[in-house]
Protein backbone atom coordinates (compact mmCIF):
# COMPACT_ATOMS: atom_id res chain seq x y z
CA UNK A 1 0.00 0.00 0.00
CA UNK A 2 1.67 3.36 -1.11
CA UNK A 3 1.79 6.28 1.80
CA UNK A 4 0.32 8.88 0.90
CA UNK A 5 2.26 10.92 -0.12
CA UNK A 6 3.52 8.54 -2.66
CA UNK A 7 -0.22 8.84 -3.81
CA UNK A 8 -0.35 12.78 -3.90
CA UNK A 9 2.96 12.37 -6.28
CA UNK A 10 1.27 10.27 -8.80
CA UNK A 11 -2.17 12.20 -8.90
CA UNK A 12 -0.02 15.32 -8.95
CA UNK A 13 1.73 13.71 -12.34
CA UNK A 14 -1.51 12.85 -13.52
CA UNK A 15 -2.90 16.10 -13.37
CA UNK A 16 -0.15 17.64 -15.06
CA UNK A 17 -0.90 15.26 -17.86
CA UNK A 18 -4.08 15.60 -18.31
CA UNK A 19 -4.36 19.44 -17.42
CA UNK A 20 -1.16 20.46 -19.34
CA UNK A 21 0.14 22.20 -16.33
CA UNK A 22 3.18 22.59 -14.24
CA UNK A 23 4.38 20.89 -11.70
CA UNK A 24 4.29 23.81 -9.55
CA UNK A 25 0.81 24.83 -10.28
CA UNK A 26 -0.20 22.06 -8.18
CA UNK A 27 -0.82 21.95 -4.57
CA UNK A 28 -2.77 19.94 -2.35
CA UNK A 29 -5.64 23.08 -2.12
CA UNK A 30 -5.55 23.50 -5.36
CA UNK A 31 -9.22 23.44 -7.14
CA UNK A 32 -9.37 21.31 -10.14
CA UNK A 33 -11.70 23.58 -12.28
CA UNK A 34 -10.38 27.30 -10.33
CA UNK A 35 -6.96 26.72 -10.06
CA UNK A 36 -5.80 24.26 -12.81
CA UNK A 37 -8.33 24.95 -15.61
CA UNK A 38 -10.45 21.89 -15.55
CA UNK A 39 -13.15 21.52 -17.90
CA UNK A 40 -15.85 18.73 -17.26
CA UNK A 41 -14.63 17.08 -20.30
CA UNK A 42 -11.53 16.63 -18.31
CA UNK A 43 -12.81 14.75 -15.28
CA UNK A 44 -13.68 11.69 -17.55
CA UNK A 45 -9.98 12.07 -18.69
CA UNK A 46 -8.48 12.23 -15.29
CA UNK A 47 -10.98 9.07 -14.12
CA UNK A 48 -9.34 7.24 -16.70
CA UNK A 49 -5.82 7.90 -15.82
CA UNK A 50 -6.14 7.51 -12.45
CA UNK A 51 -8.09 3.78 -12.81
CA UNK A 52 -4.96 3.21 -15.38
CA UNK A 53 -2.30 4.48 -12.98
CA UNK A 54 -3.59 3.02 -9.41
CA UNK A 55 -5.35 -0.05 -11.33
CA UNK A 56 -8.87 0.94 -9.42
CA UNK A 57 -12.21 1.38 -11.10
CA UNK A 58 -13.44 4.19 -10.17
CA UNK A 59 -17.30 3.99 -10.71
CA UNK A 60 -19.28 7.06 -12.75
CA UNK A 61 -20.54 9.75 -10.83
CA UNK A 62 -18.27 8.40 -7.59
CA UNK A 63 -15.46 10.98 -7.60
CA UNK A 64 -17.47 13.38 -8.98
CA UNK A 65 -20.42 13.73 -8.27
CA UNK A 66 -21.89 16.84 -9.40
CA UNK A 67 -24.89 15.12 -11.45
CA UNK A 68 -26.66 14.90 -8.07
CA UNK A 69 -27.21 18.46 -8.17
CA UNK A 70 -28.61 19.15 -11.65
CA UNK A 71 -32.05 20.89 -10.90
CA UNK A 72 -32.90 18.02 -8.25
CA UNK A 73 -35.50 20.89 -6.08
CA UNK A 74 -34.75 18.18 -3.30
CA UNK A 75 -31.34 19.10 -3.45
CA UNK A 76 -31.33 22.38 -4.54
CA UNK A 77 -33.24 25.90 -3.62
CA UNK A 78 -32.54 29.05 -4.41
CA UNK A 79 -28.84 28.77 -6.25
CA UNK A 80 -28.30 26.88 -2.31
CA UNK A 81 -27.63 23.15 -1.61
CA UNK A 82 -30.47 21.67 1.12
CA UNK A 83 -30.03 19.70 4.05
CA UNK A 84 -31.39 16.90 2.07
CA UNK A 85 -28.50 17.51 -0.44
CA UNK A 86 -25.70 18.07 1.96
CA UNK A 87 -26.48 14.70 3.56
CA UNK A 88 -26.54 13.04 -0.03
CA UNK A 89 -22.81 14.90 -0.55
CA UNK A 90 -21.66 13.76 2.88
CA UNK A 91 -22.65 9.76 1.84
CA UNK A 92 -21.68 10.10 -1.60
CA UNK A 93 -18.42 11.92 -0.78
CA UNK A 94 -16.73 10.68 2.71
CA UNK A 95 -13.68 11.54 1.29
CA UNK A 96 -14.15 15.04 1.27
CA UNK A 97 -14.03 17.89 3.85
CA UNK A 98 -17.29 19.66 3.71
CA UNK A 99 -16.72 21.63 6.93
CA UNK A 100 -16.17 25.38 4.89
CA UNK A 101 -18.96 24.47 2.05
CA UNK A 102 -21.43 23.89 4.69
CA UNK A 103 -20.61 26.97 5.93
CA UNK A 104 -21.76 29.21 2.62
CA UNK A 105 -23.27 25.79 0.35
CA UNK A 106 -23.61 27.63 -2.78
CA UNK A 107 -24.02 25.62 -5.82
CA UNK A 108 -21.63 27.74 -7.23
CA UNK A 109 -18.75 26.44 -4.66
CA UNK A 110 -19.54 22.71 -5.26
CA UNK A 111 -16.60 22.99 -7.81
CA UNK A 112 -14.19 24.37 -5.12
CA UNK A 113 -14.61 21.20 -3.65
CA UNK A 114 -12.76 19.26 -6.09
CA UNK A 115 -9.16 19.72 -4.72
CA UNK A 116 -5.79 17.82 -5.06
CA UNK A 117 -6.18 16.50 -1.93
CA UNK A 118 -9.81 15.66 -1.65
CA UNK A 119 -8.51 13.24 -5.17
CA UNK A 120 -5.51 11.76 -2.97
CA UNK A 121 -7.83 10.83 0.05
CA UNK A 122 -10.54 9.23 -2.53
CA UNK A 123 -7.66 7.64 -3.51
CA UNK A 124 -6.14 6.63 -0.23
CA UNK A 125 -9.70 4.92 0.43
CA UNK A 126 -9.87 3.10 -2.63
CA UNK A 127 -7.01 1.28 -2.15
CA UNK A 128 -7.39 0.40 1.49
CA UNK A 129 -10.46 -1.13 0.71
CA UNK A 130 -9.39 -3.27 -2.18
CA UNK A 131 -7.18 -4.71 0.00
Amino acid sequence: MPTQEEIYAKVSDTLVEALNVDKDEIKRTSTLQGDLGAESIDFLDIVFRLEREFGIKIPRGELFPESIFQGDPEFVENGRVTDKGLRELRERMPFANLVGFEKNPEVSHLSDLFTVDLITRYIEGKLQNRN
